[in-house]
């Protein structure tokens, strides 16, 4: 009987508490976790704007060891340590044979319906169903997910720095090197600076950006963006940051701006700050109620400005990941950096509240 942090309502701190975990199903993995990096979109469940069905045990950034096999799995052995992809990806639906993996059919309905691949959880409660949020539930000593999304890698990855591909890592690089067409030399700006805006730098960094400009209110996270590797600092709070850009950018905007807070008057100074012939990629989730009002359409016709969405990093995970793990060994990707406390599932209403600090990168919670 694992112990998980359960969201029981909107509003109310998680409870911490035993939980009960069926056996794996035909085509599923029990996981041991090792490590969960405590996300935004965690705390976006506990404050409403990501609605989901409760209660339900949160957690979706997650590393561990297979402990259990269900029938048919024949690709994963127990013992192995993988990273949980939030986005199971089948590999056979219409959307993965056209190498958009983030977008699995199968996958995406688990993700949204608090259940595995047959839209019911494991884990329950007196008797009770309680939900995994994204067909995850990392919050939790041991879980039970879908065999498809559990992708194996080196056992000498540090638990706490593989947990963080899962989720941070993987979106914020795979926006710069997947979603966004940045060629060697471009310059890039990124808006928001926290755990996913961190990775967006260095994925813009690793993928031939010459300047990248970093954009954020907070003094903490415009420090960690140039650790990272952003060229240019503007402080949000200190004027226009939009005629900061331009100035920077010889008046003539970025090659490609990305938005990582999901709001939207950001989304559209990243669409501001853009070049013409550039593009802007939001990677930040909004919340439902968000909407942008972004230039007038012959504007948009003649600057040949572009406007992208980036789920996940636009990530097949099952290659992507064994590549971050091997670039994190290779010293090409920065993990530990990225790492501001460690703490226990117990502590885990603590690191939500620290999130809103603005110094904290991640906490990860470190299972025993």
């Amino acid at each position: 009987m694992p112990k998980a942090a359960v969201c029981t309502a909107v509003g109310a701190p998680l409870e911490v508490t035993d939980v009960d975990l069926a056996s794996p199903k035909a085509g599923e993995v029990r996981v041991q976790l090792g490590a969960s990096g405590v996300c935004h979109s965690d705390l976006s469940v506990t404050n409403g704007t990501l609605p989901i069905a409760l209660p339900a045990v949160l957690g979706h950034e997650g590393a561990g060891t297979i402990t259990e096999l269900g029938e048919g799995v024949d690709h994963l052995s127990v013992g192995d340590t993988i990273v949980i992809s939030w986005v199971p990806q089948c590999g056979t639906c219409y959307f993965c044979e056209h190498d958009q993996g983030e977008l699995c059919e199968a996958g995406g309905a688990a993700a949204m319906s608090g259940g595995l691949l047959d839209m019911t959880p494991r884990f329950s409660r007196d008797g009770q169903p309680v939900f995994h949020m994204a067909a995850s539930g990392t919050f939790s000593e041991e879980t039970v997910i879908p065999a498809i999304g559990a992708v194996k890698i080196d056992k000498d990855v540090p638990m706490a720095d593989a947990a963080l591909i899962g989720c941070g890592v993987l979106t914020g690089f795979g926006a710069a090197v997947n979603t966004a067409s940045i060629r060697k030399g471009d310059s890039v700006v990124v808006l928001g600076c926290g755990g996913v805006g961190l990775n967006t730098i260095q994925g813009a960094c690793y993928a031939g950006a010459e300047q990248v400009i970093a954009v954020d209110m907070v003094d903490g996270k415009l420090a960690h963006a140039k650790q990272f590797g952003a060229t240019d600092l503007v402080d949000a709070s200190g004027g226009d940051s939009v005629a900061q850009v331009f100035e920077l950018t010889g008046g003539r905007g970025a090659d490609v701006a990305f938005e990582v807070i999901g709001l939207g008057p950001t989304i559209e100074q990243a669409f501001q700050m853009t070049r013409r012939g550039g593009h802007a990629v939001i990677v930040g989730v909004p919340s439902f109620d968000v909407t942008m009002t972004l230039t007038p359409a012959l504007d948009l016709l003649v600057q040949e400005k572009q406007l992208r969405g980036c789920w996940y990093g636009s990530s097949n995970v099952h290659t992507d990941v064994p590549k971050l793990a091997r670039l994190y060994q290779e010293g090409q990707l920065m993990l530990d950096e990225l790492i501001s406390a460690r703490v226990t599932l117990d502590q885990v209403n603590d690191a939500l509240s620290n999130m809103s600090s603005g110094e904290i990168a991640r906490s990860v919670i470190e299972y025993s």
